[in-house]
């Protein structure tokens, strides 16, 4: 069984934060990326999310949204946890990111 609370890094160097989760499922925690498309100092910034409750076979999806302090955009991760034979927790995730824009015929660039 994974469990998500704790450090966790990617492969690109970003790191995140997740505090224990309540009996809902649901959690806190603060992401800091490593990369980014802006010129702005990268800021720590806050994330919440909530955990599917665990499969039969000890799974789990998640999902959790950050609000970026460093830019106008939010991203929203999906996923979920694998635990392998020896013990090692992954993450596998998608995530959207969506940026303000300043209009709504301008939503088509909104997305990454």
């Amino acid at each position: 069984q994974c469990d998500l609370q704790g450090l966790w890094r990617n492969e690109l160097g970003s790191n995140m934060t997740i505090s224990a989760l309540d009996e809902a499922g649901t959690f806190s925690g603060s992401y800091h990326t490593a990369v980014a498309a802006t010129s702005k100092q990268i800021l720590l910034s806050p994330l919440q999310g909530a955990q599917q409750h665990v499969g039969a076979k000890g799974r789990t999806s998640f999902g959790f949204t950050v609000q970026w302090q460093f830019s106008d955009s939010t991203t929203a991760f999906v996923g979920q946890c694998f635990v392998d034979h020896h013990g090692k927790e992954t993450l596998e995730m998608a995530w959207l990111l969506w940026e303000e824009v300043p209009s709504r015929r301008d939503t088509w660039k909104a997305t990454r």
